[in-house]
């Protein structure tokens, strides 16, 4: 697996973890709370409230990646397992991950080149580890993501019997319709870009009336479950011409650049020419950490990430540690909701 350099600086003790979307909570998708952070300070108010915290010529960058039905059951050698299939590859290969059945806990790390997996009719044979650059065992034994050629028709199989991924913090399974966000036009993300999902048509609404801009990026999700200190991996994006000119233009007018999710910061930040974004779609491998700081990007709006984990470092990169301390700090004191169902955080610097 690829290993980032350096490691998160902010410490802090997890608060409660989101079991159910905000729609099953009995509140609406834009009533979760909305941790405000800036150098000034920080407030604690409602998702619908963001067109207070934001100006006329300001402009939000959005992801417009929908999630697909990623999780599917499946044997190795007989067992059962539970396969999160992620990205498309040129060639036709899928890259997958293989986990604890029957609640994917945890990510299995005993599987070895030339295995095959079941899913139903389909087989997938594990070829190398995912990215090329992970380290791994001569046989591949130890990898946890795979590059797998596939026999037969997984996205039927996926369409048919697959689930959305999820994890042990759930209190049951939630269709894929709780994993969409009002953003989400162009599927392809194995994981939902959460920080999204707040929003409401009515409150994009608001935002436009108010001034406020819109810029559609893409960029499909792999697997979030990275292991402490490990990478993102590669993801395929696309920012669009005219997305390009929204940005650069708000920046040129003193407006500020926010980007809703690590992903869409991701997709800005790897499509940056000196002090403008350009258009540009492919494979990007950019990682923004406080050692290779964002360009464009002025504010995030965000969920509350693990302690180790790195889209924490993009956080800090962003916000910067003492802000991104301070607003961790504060939303364990106010039991803030964690992960893709929670609670969110806007944090701008300047």
């Amino acid at each position: 697996m690829s290993t980032l350099t350096e490691t998160p600086r902010t410490h802090f003790e997890a608060s409660a973890f989101a079991p159910q979307p905000a729609e099953w909570r009995g509140l609406e998708r834009d009533e979760v709370r909305l941790l405000v952070g800036t150098p000034d300070g920080l407030e604690h108010v409602r998702f619908r409230d963001l067109p207070d915290q934001l100006h006329a010529g300001d402009v939000l960058v959005v992801n417009t990646s929908a999630t697909v039905p990623g999780q599917i059951d499946a044997t190795l050698d007989g067992a059962p397992v539970v396969v999160h299939v992620a990205h498309h590859l040129e060639d036709g290969d899928r890259v997958v991950e293989l986990r604890t059945a029957p609640d994917a806990a945890r990510a299995l790390l005993d599987a070895s080149v030339g295995d095959v997996v079941e899913v139903g009719d389909v087989r997938l044979a594990l070829r190398s580890s995912w990215p090329a650059d992970a380290p791994s065992s001569p046989t591949g034994a130890g990898n946890r993501l795979w590059r797998a050629s596939v026999r037969g028709d997984l996205d039927r199989q996926l369409a048919w019997n697959g689930r959305p991924i999820a994890y042990g913090y759930l209190d049951r399974p939630y269709p894929l319709e709780a994993y969409q966000t009002v953003f989400g036009i162009h599927p392809g993300s194995a994981e939902m870009a959460s920080a999204g999902r707040p929003f409401t048509p009515s409150l994009v609404t608001h935002l436009v009336t108010s001034g406020v801009q819109v810029a559609p990026v893409t960029l499909h999700t792999g697997v979030s479950s990275q292991e402490a200190g490990e990478a993102p991996g590669p993801e395929w994006f696309e920012v669009p011409a005219t997305s390009a000119r929204t940005i650069n233009g708000a920046r040129e007018n003193g407006g500020r650049v926010v980007a809703v999710g690590t992903t869409a910061t991701r997709a800005v930040e790897s499509s940056v020419l000196g002090r403008h974004v350009v258009a540009g779609r492919g494979w990007t491998s950019r990682v923004v950490t406080p050692a290779r700081p964002p360009r464009i990007v002025d504010g995030l709006i965000t969920g509350w990430h693990d302690p180790m984990a790195s889209h924490l470092l993009l956080v800090e990169a962003v916000a910067g540690e003492s802000l991104t301390q301070a607003a961790y700090d504060a939303a364990v004191t106010e039991g803030y909701l964690w992960h893709e169902f929670g609670d969110s955080a806007l944090l701008l610097r300047r």
